[in-house]
């Protein structure tokens, strides 16, 4: 299978989006993954899983951001052990070696989280679905209720743990400067204006951070060009040349701005798992609210 970096004629897009009409053509091919990996906050009103089971692109199976996590931990979405996410994909059929295309509904909320921990993980041909499953639908395209039939794959993880921060080297980070922070969130959230969707959590955001919301990056359901994607973050306050650790409510949309990114071609950035979950719900962290 010809990879979408090496087929796609769209200029200056992503080098991590395929176009619908890319996937639709490769329906059913061999060594094609595809994952469905719609999660939605409470305020959204949309339940990932119930959609997934009413219509999905055939052949998808659904990643649950919810249970692909570690066992243990008291904060959402923590990324589980190496091993364990090793037993999720391959009981998802997926291989490392596949050509894996991920979507969500809108096109790029949660699907950037799966395609960041598959990389994380070891997989090298992975792609967000341009538009999403939204588009795809409302383009008339194939979709399915039936139950996606799997074959047990066998997912070999080689994990590459110095792209994930802990919060032990956040606290340092955020102390001696070493990494530009960028924060997902909407503005509302980041500034303390707006309540966290968590009850109990604290608003504002680390010191020194700055906000580049996640749905800046894209627009109608496609990612940002990458000149524009080049812009957006460069008016955010970040420097391009210089390390940037990426942040967000639990670690989700944290993976947007890690996607846009890599889609400039900047490879010194890092995610912060734990995020504003564990750092604006504890008590001993420095917090700042308003615009600073």
């Amino acid at each position: 299978m010809k990879t979408p970096a090496k087929t796609s004629a769209r200029r200056a897009a992503s080098p991590f989006v395929v176009s619908a009409d890319w996937l639709q053509e490769r329906l059913g091919e061999p060594g094609l993954s595809i994952v469905d990996g719609s999660w939605y906050l409470p305020a959204q009103g949309r339940d990932g899983r119930a959609e997934y089971e009413a219509a999905h692109i055939p052949g998808a199976v659904f990643f649950d951001h919810d249970k692909v996590v570690a066992p243990d931990s008291p904060l959402p979405h923590t990324l589980p052990s190496p091993g364990l996410f090793a037993q999720f994909a391959s009981s998802m059929g997926i291989d490392e070696k596949d050509t894996i295309v991920v979507y969500d509904g809108p096109g790029f909320f949660s699907a950037p989280r799966v395609w960041w921990m598959l990389r994380l993980m070891g997989a090298s041909e992975v792609y967000v679905l341009d538009g999403g499953f939204d588009r795809w639908k409302a383009q008339g395209r194939p979709v399915t209720a039936e139950t996606t039939k799997i074959a047990p794959g066998f997912f070999e993880v080689e994990c590459d743990s110095s792209r994930v921060v802990s919060f032990d080297e956040m606290q340092r980070i955020v102390v001696e400067g070493t990494a530009q922070i960028a924060d997902a969130r909407p503005a509302g959230r980041f500034t303390a204006a707006e309540p966290e969707p968590r009850p109990g959590m604290r608003g504002g955001h680390m010191p020194g951070a700055r906000n580049v919301p996640a749905a800046s990056l894209s627009r109608d359901g496609s990612l940002l060009p990458v000149e524009e994607l080049r812009a957006v973050l460069e008016a955010a306050g970040l420097d391009l040349s210089k390390p940037v650790v990426t942040s967000c409510g639990s670690g989700v949309t944290a993976a947007v701005v890690s996607l846009a990114l890599a889609s400039v071609g900047h490879t010194d950035n890092r995610l912060y798992d734990g995020s504003w979950s564990e750092w604006g719900g504890r008590a001993d962290t420095p917090v700042v609210t308003g615009d600073d």
